[in-house]
């Protein structure tokens, strides 16, 4: 078997193998492009050919920026199309082609990589690990009053803070820059968000509200009529469903709330993608009108340069921690002292005794601040040598905020 890069006259054939690996059929364009494989790097792109040359499985890379905690900007290469063909697996194409991919994401002096698992027994096996989660939120409309805020000094606020902003609708086709501008401006400053390079919106390829399909959007402007903050959303059956809200702070967002729960003719409102310790469910008068569904893991995270990794990210509290690190699929081993102060790492390699044993794939679960060391501690696949480690863990690799990454790749 081969593995090689692709060329722009392989597309067709790449594009052809992934979706017979998948049992789907290739979209018909359309006008305005919305092509998903249309934004796919060509020297990212590998192909797996059998002995007579056939194409029997294919992986890709997207060149992305990861926001860490602490607002840190870093490469991290997007691994997606990944699939063997139904005649060819369970014979190491899959495993050939991740150990190939993770060399030359290495070669490339690239140390995270990243996914959305497709099944998620898969890729924990290659030291991949999930690292945010996502839910479903359907509302009643019959239930969709707002609780009036308790805090004091709050009692005309929608959320923290007032919002003296507006909200305006206006049709995908009419927003393109602006849909553009505030999730670039949102992505940035939350942990676990990924970029969305200007040529996806321009080729449209990607999931509402990147693609051509028909959404309306509700634009929220601030006192100053700057937006920033949308509401992907679209109607069918009488529920009104939200692709994403996206919002620079709590009050514009609880103001896009109020204008989707409010919408005349319809029975329920869903909003997609909202991040387990979101406060729209304290937000609503009846908290249990707020039916949570669809809760998974959504990006998945892997370190190939483990002191790279643990130095990018922003720290919050000071402290020592000595981890014993296993990568079964690379046959690698490491055990590093993490030491933090004033908000910066040093991570160098150490042969003190250490504080916890993990799984690469466990160190990607709790790198961007999302799992909490000691619920693997208790799940029993870290290893807390002493009494306290777990405790000293989680307080160490707790972010300023929940990491939650809205972006399909």
């Amino acid at each position: 078997m081969e593995i090689r890069s692709t060329t722009d006259e392989d597309l067709e054939a790449f594009v052809d193998t992934v979706h017979a690996a998948f049992g789907h059929f290739p979209e018909t364009p359309v006008e305005g492009g919305g092509l998903w494989w249309s934004a796919l790097e060509t020297d990212r792109c590998l192909l797996a050919l059998a002995a007579d040359g056939r194409p029997v499985g294919t992986a890709a890379a997207h060149s992305f920026e990861l926001t860490l905690p602490g607002e840190t900007l870093v490469p991290a290469a997007g691994v997606t199309a990944v699939g063997v063909l139904p005649s060819h697996r369970r014979q190491g194409v899959l495993s050939a082609m991740m150990r190939h991919q993770l060399t030359e994401l290495r070669d490339r002096g690239e140390f995270l990589s990243v996914l959305l698992a497709s099944e998620a027994p898969i890729y924990g096996r290659f030291g991949y690990g999930p690292a945010t989660y996502t839910a479903r939120l359907t509302v009643p409309r019959h239930k969709a009053a707002l609780a009036v805020p308790r805090a004091r000094g709050a009692a005309d606020a929608p959320a923290t803070g007032s919002d003296n902003g507006s909200v305006e609708v206006l049709r995908r086709a009419e927003c393109g820059e602006i849909l553009e501008e505030v999730y670039d401006r949102y992505r940035r400053a939350q942990p676990g968000a990924l970029s969305r390079p200007h040529r996806w919106w321009a080729l449209r390829a990607g999931q509402p509200p990147i693609s051509p399909a028909p959404r309306y959007v509700a634009v929220h402007r601030d006192a100053a009529g700057v937006p920033d903050g949308y509401a992907s959303y679209s109607i069918e059956s009488g529920t009104l469903t939200v692709d994403e809200t996206i919002a620079g702070d709590d009050a514009a967002f609880t103001a896009l709330v109020r204008f989707a729960l409010g919408h005349d003719l319809v029975s329920q409102v869903v909003f997609q993608h909202v991040p387990p310790d979101h406060p729209l469910r304290w937000q609503l008068a009846d908290r249990r009108a707020g039916e949570v569904s669809g809760d998974m893991d959504w990006l998945w995270v892997r370190l190939l340069d483990v002191p790279r990794a643990l130095t990018a990210r922003g720290w919050f509290t000071d402290g020592e921690l000595v981890l014993d690190v296993e990568d079964p699929f690379l046959g690698e081993h490491g055990r590093y002292l993490l030491t933090v102060r004033d908000g910066k790492a040093d991570c160098v390699p150490t042969d003190r005794e250490p504080d916890l044993s993990l799984d690469v794939r466990d160190l990607g679960s709790v790198y961007l601040g999302g799992t909490a060391p000691s619920t693997l501690v208790r799940a029993g696949h870290i290893r807390a040598h002493h009494p306290g480690a777990a405790a000293l863990a989680d307080v160490l690799f707790r972010a300023e905020r929940s990491p939650h990454c809205l972006h399909w790749f």
